[in-house]
């Protein structure tokens, strides 16, 4: 199970590690309750977050013998005394939790326990469902896990809600918003209360208004810690869906948009991963490399929010270091030297290790950027977000359905040309639709319905893009990729809307872009939480050796329907900066990319057959 990366904390940001140990201990605890050996049996959504908050090593200290995926196809035989099922309060995995233990049931012989804990909360619905399946009273225990927000790296939580924007912006179960509230509530009591919070959209405004709501529940019985986190920022997808359709252009955005990155590591072609050490004879590998991604590799901590372009000479320079180090060893004369020499040399092998992986991947993206196919989109999205031809049909999405390319990239082309023209004129619209539902099928009417319900394709109206273009510079020239001065560098050119909001608030603050703000969706939303004063941070007297430290402040930019790899470089970038006011936190209801983002709109259900053929 992965490490999340913690030896490369800074000296400005929180310690996440305090999280991850408070989710241990619950966790150790509700699985104390089950006296006895266990078994678990894991919802398959559950297994990359708990892999990084409890090693399996340390399950094992409590009893747990076992771990088995829930599947249709039941359980497999095992002498433990306890079955503990861990899912998420879905009811179609009530539905498969009945089918296993009507198995068990079935098989009879030694005798178990059955239980489950819900992620993060119990569901009324839910037991309800296990009663009318009639599997209820089976069940010795049933508790909840709190696991909300989980700590990917030192600087990044996310909570891996995979629903999280199409049950708000789709379906309006607002269920994820109020886990929100209540992991943001866990962060203040483990990190202090936060002083100042700020939201833009609908669900800013829920997740702010519940959080108010519970802590005046709490009647004051709250820790006395000095606040660590300063301010506290959220933003509702829907107030930027822009920038999670645009082609990421960082390395780490890039491995994701291209293979998909689940819960810091990523599954690659393994034919890019011979050893070359005597597998020669056993012909090419077939099952996927497996990489874990985040800053425990300090060699992918450099590359991960470089632009892609930067990354080449990056590794080149890196490749010449590392032979340089281990050509020392013909220059040393004494045994001192040799042992210097001998000392260095596990994390020479550690990082020569990670060159060779960051090579092989750097070549796997390259050859997908290389190609016509990903130049011309980059293309089309470029004009897009410059406003050239926006207000008619485009031929280069014309030839991509003449072609019937993936439906995804299809539609992400129609989105960004109806954001930046403002929406598409009737004609326009009209025409996409009938040639989507021709190429694609007549399911994606429903297709179509979600894109105009969650705001990503509407009729011409009110002419904001230009304003909040001009207003944010969000397209800046002459980008600097290699060496970059500007957030654009993620997109090479494109400054993400929802990074310059949170630059805007740092500095100078959001009333000097008011005209803007109301341009965007959703109230804008500020409340300031009051704080017993003996826990106020005091301010460094003027001339204090660390004063700089002191005064820097945290800010935790909360996502409520998720984020972009790229997004998070650009708030890395920010934190970098001399100027930049902050140091960043960054959470997420989920991280997603463009292929993720549409998959929540995409109908993947076929029409049923009204006669046989």
């Amino acid at each position: 199970m992965a490490s999340t990366g913690g030896s490369h904390l800074s000296s400005g940001k929180i310690n996440l590690s305090l999280l991850r140990d408070f989710y241990r201990r619950e966790l150790l605890e509700a699985l104390d309750k089950c006296l006895g050996s266990k078994a678990l049996v894991w919802d398959n959504d559950l297994t990359g977050p708990f892999g990084l908050i409890a090693e399996y090593s340390l399950l094992k200290e409590h009893e747990v013998e076992k771990m088995f995926p829930l599947q249709t196809s039941g359980l497999p035989p095992s002498n433990v005394q306890n079955i503990i099922f861990i899912a998420r309060p879905r009811l179609k995995l009530m539905d498969l939790i009945a089918q296993n233990l009507l198995q068990e049931e079935q098989k009879g012989g030694f005798r178990k326990e059955y239980h489950i804990i819900f992620v993060p909360r119990k569901s009324l619905l839910c037991e309800k469902r296990l009663k009318d399946l009639g599997v209820y009273g089976t069940l010795a225990n049933i508790e909840e896990f709190s696991l909300s927000l989980i700590p990917f790296d030192y600087d990044l939580m996310s909570m891996e809600m995979d629903n999280s924007f199409k049950e708000c912006y789709l379906e309006n179960d607002f269920t994820s918003m109020h886990y929100a509230a209540q992991s943001l509530m866990t962060l203040q009591t483990l990190y202090g209360v936060i002083p100042n919070i700020c939201g833009k959209g609908d669900c800013a405004k829920q997740v702010v208004d519940m959080m108010l709501r519970m802590r005046r529940e709490l009647c004051g019985q709250e820790p006395n810690i000095t606040p660590q986190i300063d301010h506290l920022l959220i933003l509702d997808r829907n107030v930027d869906l822009l920038t999670p359709l645009l082609s990421q252009l960082t390395y780490e955005g890039l491995i994701d948009e291209i293979f998909d990155i689940n819960n810091t590591s990523v599954k690659l072609p393994p034919e890019k991963f011979q050893s070359g050490q005597g597998e020669e004879t056993k012909g090419v590998p077939t099952e996927p490399k497996k990489v874990i991604l985040n800053s425990s590799d300090v060699l992918y901590a450099d590359l991960r929010d470089k632009n892609f372009n930067a990354v080449g000479s990056i590794v080149s320079k890196k490749a010449k270091t590392i032979t340089a180090e281990f050509d020392e060893r013909h220059s040393a004369k004494t045994v001192s030297d040799m042992k210097q020499f001998v000392s260095k040399l596990p994390h020479l092998q550690q990082v020569r290790a990670s060159l060779s992986i960051h090579t092989s991947i750097a070549e796997l993206v390259k050859e997908y950027t290389d190609t016509d196919e990903f130049i011309d989109c980059l293309r089309c999205q470029q004009e897009f977000i410059n406003s050239i031809e926006t207000d008619k049909v485009h031929t280069y999405i014309e030839d991509c359905m003449g072609k019937q390319e993936p439906i995804n990239k299809v539609l992400r082309l129609i989105c960004i040309q109806s954001y930046c023209n403002n929406g598409l004129k009737p004609k326009v619209l009209d025409y996409y639709k009938r040639e989507v539902l021709q190429t694609y099928g007549f399911e994606h009417i429903i297709t179509i319905m979600n894109l105009e319900r969650a705001g990503f394709i509407r009729l011409f109206g009110n002419r904001t893009y230009p304003t909040i273009k001009k207003s944010l510079r969000l397209i800046m020239e002459d980008v600097n990729e290699m060496v970059p001065n500007d957030i654009s560098y993620v997109y090479s050119g494109y400054a993400p809307l929802s990074i310059r909001l949170a630059q805007y608030y740092a500095r100078p603050g959001w009333r000097s872009i008011t005209e803007v703000l109301n341009l965007l969706p959703g109230p804008t939303v500020e409340e300031i939480q009051q704080i017993p004063v003996a826990l106020r941070k005091r301010r460094s007297s003027i001339g204090s050796i660390n004063s700089t430290a002191a005064e820097q402040k945290i800010t935790l930019v909360f996502f409520l329907g998720g984020v972009t790899y790229a997004e998070i470089a650009a708030l890395r970038f920010l934190a970098q900066q001399d100027d930049g006011g902050t140091d960043y936190i960054i959470a997420s209801t989920k991280i997603l990319n463009c292929n993720t983002l549409m998959d929540f709109v995409v109908e993947h259900t076929k029409p049923a057959r009204l006669f046989a053929s």
